[in-house]
């Protein structure tokens, strides 16, 4: 097995072999063999990448990122709530918080699947990339199905259709992500991936400024533009497979794809609960923020798709700054936690200005703190995720898991959201955004007693 002669000149280990740590340490022969065998037992192996992937691999990266979140995130935030108000236009809401959380429900059951599915694939083309490009081409369909509904059950069907197959793309390709990338440039690649996904959010808002009289297009067009880019993404990345032979299926082992022991990998449980818990909060905001616009500050429909875009434009800009300089700090310091629950505070801060504003310039406000906070919490929060796997040997699999805490409070944000904003008459945006808060805290609170991670 090669050795790393420094950390500017790394090799690639053999696959099968042992964790970065164990390859990086001189004289650990035993520890490679012991693990080697325990690995090959298991069958799913793929070597921990030791070298330095260049800007050819985050440009692919980013592109990948930002195509997918365009065509994933736009129908969240924008182009849901006009459907919802073309189908239903007294209460538009409800039709918001009932398709949602069938759609994430989906999606928590496929980041895990798909992700433990693709630890097993063998082909010539790889294991990540075939449920890569297979998932994005189910998904621009779905969009479709989606732009064309003439009611609300095949509208949540074609969501749910939706978000099984985008989640069968985004996990790989966070597999893909932990094949790739070394330890000592997740904090960078990190701050690439928040990067594309909040300019995604940015470019999808816009996009709904121009495109605002002509839904099918904007619920297909990005769908056109993630093909494209997970595309490009697939022939510039390395795709290996493992050496070693694929265990037997077994229901078992699918099973176990929904799980791992958060006692037994405490600190990897306690990252859980903090991606849920921050993601949990946000959505609760997020998922109702045009019809806010248009309840809580008066704006019609129109301009309040312009005020919003214009308020990300805002929030994206501040990400931009926090993010590009948060990720390469991380990195030289050595530390994660830091950066992620202060974050993690900054957004409950933000969310709780916003259930006390009745004017534009006051949304604007608060969303700059959210932005800046959340840049930080997204350029190092995938970082330290890497950083806490059970088994860095077969990342598919847990971040399959970790992938739920993303999927599952998209499904109940905005049902509870629902629920706070119908008490005390309806509309209690103060309530449901205080709520949010408390959610985000907590969420801050969970990464402190991490101890494995600096």
């Amino acid at each position: 097995m090669s050795t790393p002669t420094s950390k500017e000149e790394p090799t690639r280990g053999i696959a099968g072999t042992a964790s970065p740590a164990v390859t990086a340490a001189a004289g650990a022969t035993a520890t490679d063999a012991a693990a080697s065998r325990a690995f090959s037992v298991e069958g799913i192996t793929q070597s921990v990448s030791t070298v330095r992937v260049g800007r050819g691999y985050l440009w692919g990266l980013s592109f990948a990122q930002f195509g997918l979140f365009v065509a994933l995130l736009t129908p969240v935030f924008v182009s849901m709530s006009i459907k919802a108000t073309e189908l239903n236009p007294t209460s538009p809401e409800t039709v918001v918080g009932s398709v949602l959380p069938f759609g994430a429900l989906g999606a928590l059951f496929a980041n895990p699947l798909f992700g433990a599915l693709s630890d097993r694939t063998r082909t010539r083309w790889g294991r990540r990339r075939p449920w890569m490009v297979g998932g994005v081409v189910v998904f621009v369909g779905s969009l479709a199905w989606l732009a064309f509904s003439p009611d609300v059950l095949q509208l949540t069907l074609a969501w749910v259709l939706a978000q099984v197959s985008a989640n069968a793309v985004l996990s790989t390709l966070t597999a893909s992500f932990a094949d790739n990338v070394p330890e000592f440039q997740r904090g960078k690649a990190s701050s690439v991936i928040a990067l594309a996904q909040n300019i995604a959010i940015l470019a999808g808002l816009y996009l709904a400024v121009y495109l605002v009289g002509n839904l099918p297009v904007l619920f297909i067009a990005p769908g056109v533009l993630a093909i494209v880019a997970v595309l490009v993404y697939s022939f510039v990345a390395r795709d290996d497979l493992p050496t070693t032979p694929v265990k037997p299926f077994s229901w078992i082992n699918l099973i176990s794809s929904f799980w791992t022991n958060p006692i037994k990998h405490r600190d990897f449980g306690l990252a859980w609960w903090g991606r849920f818990l921050i993601t949990f909060g946000t959505f609760m905001f997020t998922t109702y923020r045009l019809l806010y616009m248009q309840d809580r500050i008066g704006l019609p429909q129109g301009e309040a798709v312009g005020v919003v875009a214009f308020g990300v434009l805002l929030y994206t800009i501040a990400l931009l700054v926090s993010a590009a300089v948060s990720g390469w700090v991380s990195d030289r310091i050595q530390r994660r936690k830091v950066f992620v629950w202060g974050s993690t505070a900054m957004t409950a801060v933000g969310l709780v200005i916003l259930a006390h504003v009745d004017s534009v310039g006051g949304f604007y406000f608060a969303e700059i703190v959210l932005g800046f906070a959340f840049g930080i919490y997204a350029a190092i929060d995938t970082a330290l995720v890497v950083d806490v796997l059970p088994d860095p040997e077969r990342p598919g699999k847990d971040l399959g898991v970790i992938n739920i805490a993303n999927a599952l409070p998209q499904s109940l944000a905005p049902a509870v959201g629902l629920f706070l904003l119908g008490i005390g008459g309806g509309q209690n945006y103060t309530l449901m955004l205080w709520g949010a808060g408390v959610a985000v805290i907590l969420g801050a609170l969970v990464i402190l007693p991490i101890k494995s991670v600096r």
